[in-house]
Formats: structure tokens, sequence, C-alpha cells
């Protein structure tokens, strides 16, 4: 009798989905799909705004990276006010900017490693429910759940410094930012008590990397076999090949490292990059033109980007960095799970590059906005969190959007994800073919190495229980569990 499993929704993920694992008559997997069951609507919402409202306005696709979108917004629309793309900004703006960027990133990385994905790892994918969560972290592992907790915090303090609130706020503009870094949170950030000064978080993010290498020494079945599949990956990279999670050129990579998207100007992303619509999801599936459908789907993300850089320019973050591409034998990983240990590598990036911007006078002082001539269309690419993200406008001659395209992180993570679910439910429904709660988290175990953001992909709001169910060939209900 063939069957259908659902998960639904998907839990320790930001937003919802379901999962439907469909099984033939001998219990075998023959097809599983990750859908994403949120409507999306802001690229209809915007239309008919002043283009200056974008920053702030779509920025309520979500409230755990709202300044991925703030920053992707303000940098399309610099090219719309004629202040041209990253590097044409003022010295203040752009390093303000940066500022409040990888105060994101520091943030939301903590958030996910500590809080979303580290209870799988301290307790097991089999383990109890009601123990693996982020209090059970805290019973079980005090300083680890602490940090995490002080470090989201710094991050998010960072952010309300630069712009103006932790969440939601209003600093990037068209052409700049609104406001200098004051003197009393410049000093704070460099010299607050401990551990709230920036230094601590440095020595933290080591500490984080290190918790994890000796956790991926003891438990390589769980990092390196638990997922792999060959993948293509994409990013941003400055332009000579180093990481930069602000700006850059368009680089693509395939499964061996060769690069097949040659480091392009991202306002010409179009001529490279379309996007599938499927019936049974509303995210679309991005891919490279040049390979089709089928096989032009591409990785981001923290892995994808330790994979298309050529080197990371702060010293601690580029030791971590050699140590990860020594493992992989200098090839791209396409192990899901090494996301951990790239997304590690990065909020030590992001501390190092605070604690350099936070010694700039250049914050202190200076002009705040660029201008130069108008055009009617501005692109804006930023690696957020999780992936690049894509923003786009047209505007019309009474300075109304008329056209707006997002491709966030997650859409573009879409096809990956798929495979990972894939893999994972052949492999656990061939032990035993029933729903367990060990089946359901490893399927999600999958997911959330991609640190999805369904919120940001459907934007939309939604409980987050986890309900699997059971049907038979006719599609009638069998079994049904549901974990609060």
């Amino acid at each position: 009798m063939g069957q259908k499993i659902t998960i639904e929704p998907v839990t320790r993920v930001e937003g919802h989905g379901k999962v439907t694992i469909h099984i033939d008559n001998d219990g075998n997997v023959n097809q599983t799909r990750l859908h994403i069951v949120e409507f999306r609507g802001f690229e209809r919402f915007v239309q008919g705004r002043p283009y200056w409202e974008a920053p702030v306005l779509v920025q309520r696709l979500c409230g755990i990276c709202p300044v991925s979108h703030h920053l992707a917004a303000a940098k399309a629309l610099d090219v719309i006010v004629g202040a041209g793309t990253g590097d044409g900004l003022t010295p203040t703006g752009e390093k303000m900017r940066r500022l409040m960027h990888y105060g994101q990133m520091f943030q939301s990385h903590s958030l996910h490693f500590f809080h979303l994905a580290s209870p799988d790892l301290l307790f097991g994918i089999d383990s109890d429910p009601m123990t693996r969560n982020v209090i059970g972290v805290a019973l079980a592992n005090k300083d680890l759940a602490v940090q995490g907790v002080m470090m989201r915090k710094f991050g998010q303090e960072i952010i309300e410094a630069t712009a103006g609130k932790k969440i939601h706020g209003t600093g990037a503009i068209p052409g700049g930012i609104n406001k200098h870094l004051s003197n009393a949170d410049k000093d704070h950030f460099l010299n607050g008590k401990a551990p709230m000064n920036i230094d601590n978080m440095i020595s933290w993010s080591q500490d984080a990397l290190e918790f994890f290498k000796d956790y991926h020494s003891k438990n390589k079945g769980i990092i390196d076999q638990f997922c792999e599949f060959p993948s293509s990956h994409l990013s941003l990279v400055r332009k000579d090949g180093a990481l930069d999670l602000y700006h850059g050129v368009l680089r693509a990579v395939d499964k061996d490292g060769n690069i097949i998207l040659h480091d392009i100007d991202y306002q010409d992303y179009t001529k490279y990059i379309d996007e599938e619509v499927r019936a049974w999801s509303y995210m679309k599936f991005p891919y490279l033109k040049e390979f089709g459908k089928q096989a032009g789907w591409y990785t981001v993300g923290p892995l994808a980007r330790m994979n298309t850089a050529e080197f990371i320019d702060t010293p601690l973050a580029q030791k971590e960095f050699q140590l990860f591409k020594d493992y992989n034998e200098g090839k791209p990983s396409h192990k899901p799970m090494h996301a951990h240990w790239a997304r590690l590598i990065e909020i030590l990036h992001s501390a190092e590059k605070m604690k350099t911007l936070l010694n700039d006078e250049d914050l202190m002082e200076g002009e705040l906005v660029a201008k130069g001539k108008k055009q009617s269309e501005g692109i804006g690419l930023i690696e957020a969190p999780r992936g690049t993200l894509f923003h786009h406008y047209k505007v019309n001659e009474h300075d109304q959007i008329d056209m707006c395209n997002l491709i966030v992180s997650t859409t573009n993570n879409n096809q990956p994800m798929n495979n990972a679910v894939n893999q994972v439910a052949v492999r656990e429904m061939s032990k035993k073919p029933e729903i367990t709660e060990g089946m359901m988290n490893a399927v999600e175990v999958a997911i959330r190495a991609y640190d999805p953001c369904l919120s940001c992909a459907t934007h939309a709001l939604g409980q987050m229980p986890l309900e699997i169910a059971l049907f038979d060939q006719n599609n009638k209900l069998i079994q049904k569990k549901r974990n609060v």
C-alpha cells in the first residue's frame, strides 16, 4: 500500500513549511518535497510606494534578518539616486553600513548555531525532544548557552547603534546613511565591561569554533556522513577573490571548484539567472540559465561562501578558513552539516571586522550621503546570513516603485534543501518505514543546516508545532503525530 508522510510545519527554523514523503507499496521512498506553504506578497505590496520607503518597508519581511533586506534595498536605491554600487558611497556611508551588516551577521549566526542547531549536536538527533531545545542547552552547558545569548545581544546592540533600532531600523537611506557612530557607543563596544566588548566577542567566537571542531573530531558520522551531494555554489566575492559579505562581484563554482560564473557585475544578474515556478510550492527555484533548469541550480550561504572565496582578509578567520579548506583537500565541501563550521568562521570574521571598523574615525565624522544622476532601475545584492540576497527595483517618473523582484537566500537554496530532504528520508525510511520522532527530526536537521528563513522567502507568520501524517495510496489518513 503506497503511503504519504507529511511533516508540517518544520520546526526550529524561521517561518514554516511542511515536508511530504511519498512511499510506494514496497515501503521505498519514491518522492520527497519541501513545500513552502506561506504566501509571498511583498513584491506587490511595495508597488506604488515612493522608492525611498523601500529600505524601511521591505525589512518587515522578517524580524530575524531585517538588516539584510534593509541594506540590499538601500544598495539598489543607491543606483537609482546615482550613488553607484557599493563602492560609490562616502567612506562614512559605506563603513557605517558595513558595521551594521557585520553586527547582523554576528547576531544571526549566533542565534542559529547556539539556539537552533546546538541542541541536535549536544543531545543527538534521536534524543528526547523535551530536552533537545535551547532550554536543554542551558541546563546541560550553561557557559555555551550564556555565550550564545550574549553574542547575539552584542550584535543587536551594534545594529541599534548604526540603524537606530535593534529590529527594523532606519539607518541606511538611498545614497548612504543617516547618522554617525557616537563616541559613547564606540567606547562601549571597544572598552565596555566584560563580556560586552569586542575583544571578548572575538575570544568567544574562537571558543565556539574550538567547541565545534572538538565535536566534529568525535562525531564525524553526524557532520561528515549525515548528508552529502554534489552542487554548484554561488556568492559575492571581492574583486580579488576575498570573502566579502557586503559587496562584490557575483561568482559561481561547480562541484569541483571550477569557476562557472566569472565574477560578473550583479547589475547584470538577469542575463545569467532565472527562476522556475513549481505548482507545489510558493517558493521559486532559481537556476543559472547557461546550465538549464535541471542542472543549473546552486547552493548559497556560509558553506557556499567558503567554497567560492579564495581567502579571508582577517587573520584569525583566515587561519580557520585554511583549516577548513585543508580538511576538504582544497575542493568544495558538499556536506550540508559543514555549513555550521562555515557559519562559525564567519562569526569570527565578523567580529574581527567590527573591531577594525570601530577603530576607524570615518564612522565618527564625514559626509553621510552621496548622490549623482538619477536612474530608473537599480539592483542591490548582499551576502545575508543565509546566503546571497537579490533586491531589484524599477521606478517611474513620479518616484514610485513600478517593479520589485526579490530572490532571497532561502529561495536560492530551495533545490539543495529538497535534495537534502530526499537523501535523508531515503536513508531513514530504509531502516524502518514508519513515522518516528527521530526520523522526523533527521529530516529537519537536513533542512536546518541551511538555516532557512521561510518568512523571508514567503513573508507570513505561523505557529511552529510539527505535524506528520501518514496516508495510503488513496489519500486516506492512517496515522498522525504532532509535536508541540
